[in-house]
């Protein structure tokens, strides 16, 4: 089949738009994307030379919804289907996918670093952990009407978001502290609160606070006003407020800056737990040993396992998780002047560029 996408010769320079001869083998399927999402780390691709693992030439983008158009053997049955592609898909056969840890697959396939990925009009990849999406157009399943392009945040943002929640514990009645609710940290918030947790959320952004305001966050705090000790001091009265402890306390650093991850690794208290979602090549300066002195936890969070897929897709389309206030549709020929947007100043919503035509 004949495809089309943008491919980064070189990060200095425009993406270019370019066709390709593309099928499916054994195994795999040919994706017609309908949203392709942008992400953070795909700006440190292109702007902080961040490496992917396949280099140059190659097509960005990892958070990609779309429909099944052709498929190899043994994947016949996804022909049709519309679905949500994983950024991280693990193989299922070896060792750590045994052991439940998919996410360390060192044969993992992450479109947009291993693979083309899905800025363009078509994604080839591995059908092992598809998740597939029900008839969108039954309101029983799908009451806010999303439109499949829009259901692009679940590859990376949501699910990523709910799998650290997952892996910290969090339980109805704890706190659950967001450093950066934008993309990651806004869908985090959501699906915390939807597990009955108190939410506190902090950003520089006062529009991303209001944002997330109506939807379930409890306590808003500006780190640009509220820095370091006093920050800290504010979570913790919030918590004494609430009768919840601090080993109850979830910490998510989703900002993926350092000033974020400072500010994240700031709050913690005895027993508190500390997942890092958000990622900077940059270095930060911290006390390790605050980890031993409050017998407190550190995680890193890469993904989501495809098992969870499901789940997240449920949350997003009874509308427990709200996108549509949270994203922003682009047509994809936008792709150069949308990542000089995001470069010179975050977004307040996700943008998902969509193919025209």
């Amino acid at each position: 089949m004949r495809v089309a996408s943008w491919v980064v010769r070189r990060p200095d320079q425009p993406m270019v738009r370019e066709e390709r001869d593309e099928s499916a083998g054994p195994g795999e399927v040919l994706v017609r994307v309908a949203g392709c999402g942008v992400c953070h780390t795909d700006l440190g691709f292109y702007y902080d030379g961040v490496p992917t693992r396949r280099p140059f030439p190659l097509t960005l983008g990892h958070e990609v919804s779309g429909t099944v158009v052709e498929a190899g053997a043994g994947a016949e049955s996804w022909i049709g289907s519309d679905v949500v592609v994983p950024a991280v898909i693990p193989c299922g056969r070896c060792a750590a996918c045994a052991a439940g840890r998919g996410s360390i697959c060192p044969k993992q396939v992450f479109p947009g670093s291993d693979v083309h990925g899905g800025f363009g009009t078509h994604l080839k990849v591995p059908a092992r952990g598809l998740c597939q999406v029900p008839d969108l157009g039954d309101r029983r399943v799908n009451p806010a009407g999303l439109e499949l392009w829009s259901l692009a945040v679940v590859a990376d943002a949501a699910s990523t978001a709910y799998q650290a929640v997952v892996r910290s514990g969090l339980a109805a009645g704890d706190l659950a502290v967001f450093v950066g609710v934008g993309g990651v940290g806004g869908f985090g918030a959501q699906i915390a609160a939807s597990l009955g947790a108190r939410v506190a959320a902090v950003d520089v952004s006062q529009d991303r606070l209001d944002m997330i305001a109506t939807r379930g966050a409890a306590l808003l705090l500006r780190s640009d006003r509220v820095e370091g000790r006093e920050l800290r001091k504010a979570i913790q009265a919030f918590g004494k407020d609430h009768d919840i402890p601090t080993w109850r306390h979830r910490i998510f650093e989703t900002s993926g800056t350092p000033a974020g991850q400072i500010a994240a690794f700031g709050l913690l208290g005895p027993g508190s737990h500390l997942s890092v979602v958000g990622y900077t090549p940059k270095a930060v300066e911290l006390r390790l040993s605050n980890l031993m002195a409050f017998d407190a936890a550190a995680q890193g969070n890469w993904g989501c396992l495809p098992e969870h897929f499901p789940a997240v897709v449920d949350l997003v389309l009874s509308g427990r998780v709200a996108v549509s206030p949270f994203i922003e549709r682009r047509p994809l020929d936008s792709l150069n002047r949308t990542f000089e947007d995001l470069h010179a100043r975050p977004a307040l919503r996700r943008v998902i560029l969509v193919p025209e035509g």
